[in-house]
């Protein structure tokens, strides 16, 4: 379990993730970022760690060519999100049904959750969540739309952290 929070603000996008490694009844913080860079995409993960190990290591996205953000996403981030995922060994196929896993994208100041069937989602209000504490960073998020970015995104993280068993500290934010 996990929890990633984003906000998309003024042209930049913010995100944040907990340190939580959970396996079953125990929950230990782990080293490595479930929130990182890669090229002009900030990704923040849930799912798998060896999930965002593939997105952050061998994700090879071609650059865009003119096409709106949201094309882009759908047609060459998420199609190279399927090709990594495929070639490294993660995807499902079941039933002809290909899945990956979840996780949040900024680009170019828009924040795109991306559900294992690969959707794009952009939500109206600029903000969201994945994993196990989304519910509880969702309403902080909305509770504390007053504050600015950076202190939002830590403040829903240590209130999911506080309701739920599988977030916890440090957190890591990062913008873009």
């Amino acid at each position: 379990m996990t929890c990633i929070v984003g906000l998309a603000s003024e042209g930049k996008v913010y995100m944040g993730a907990d340190s939580a490694g959970a396996s079953e009844w125990t929950v230990r913080a782990v080293r490595s970022s479930k929130v990182f860079k890669v090229g002009p995409f900030i990704i923040g993960y849930t799912t798998s760690f060896r999930m965002g190990e593939i997105l952050q290591y061998h994700l090879e996205v071609q650059p865009q060519d003119g096409e709106s953000d949201h094309r882009y996403m759908v047609c060459q981030f998420a199609e190279a999100v399927r090709k990594a995922l495929k070639e490294h060994g993660f995807a499902k196929v079941e039933n002809n049904v290909e899945e990956g896993g979840i996780f949040l994208v900024g680009y170019h100041g828009h924040l795109y959750s991306v559900d294992d069937d690969f959707q794009m989602t952009e939500m109206a209000d600029g903000y969201d969540a994945c994993g196990g504490g989304k519910e509880f960073a969702l309403g902080a998020m909305r509770a504390l739309e007053e504050m600015s970015p950076e202190k939002r995104i830590k403040r829903a993280l240590e209130i999911a952290a506080f309701f739920s068993g599988a977030v916890m500290p440090p957190f890591h934010i990062l913008s873009g």
